[in-house]
């Protein structure tokens, strides 16, 4: 049998990316791992795995891991917006960044062209205004 090179499966890289954000809505914290380091494997250059890494921190709630992630990965690339709006999330389940958080959010969601971004954004500050707002104890200190 001839053995595969990494190289073999490159194309199958947005799959195992769309694959672990799937497996993250399927609460499958497991196979999200194993699908982002795939993806990571194939292509190491990339923040996306990263950003899959962080999100499963973010959906757990793992606050301060995931602001370590996504601070990580918005210093490597300035210009990504997902990660940006992330952070701005984190930021937002911060009481002390809560107002910092808003205003990245608003910032990304003012340059990006990424519909996507946006409504993520959108939906992330009306949840703040109605919800966190009113919450006595924050999230974390």
């Amino acid at each position: 049998m001839q053995e595969k090179h990494l190289e073999d499966f490159s194309e199958d890289f947005p799959l195992l990316l769309e694959a672990g954000f799937v497996a993250v809505k399927q609460l499958d914290e497991t196979s999200a791992r194993h699908l982002f380091h795939a993806a990571q494997l194939l292509n190491p250059d990339s923040n996306a795995p990263r950003i899959g890494i962080g999100y499963i921190a973010l959906n757990k709630l793992e606050v301060k891991e995931a602001t370590e992630i996504f601070t990580e990965i918005t210093e490597d690339e300035p210009d990504n917006d997902l990660a940006m709006t992330f952070l701005g999330i984190c930021y937002l389940l911060t009481k002390a960044k809560r107002r910092e958080g808003e205003k990245l959010i608003q910032k990304v969601m003012k340059k990006t062209s990424d519909e996507t971004i946006k409504n993520l954004g959108t939906i992330a500050l009306e949840w703040a205004e109605k919800d966190l707002k009113k919450l006595k104890s924050p999230f974390v200190k």
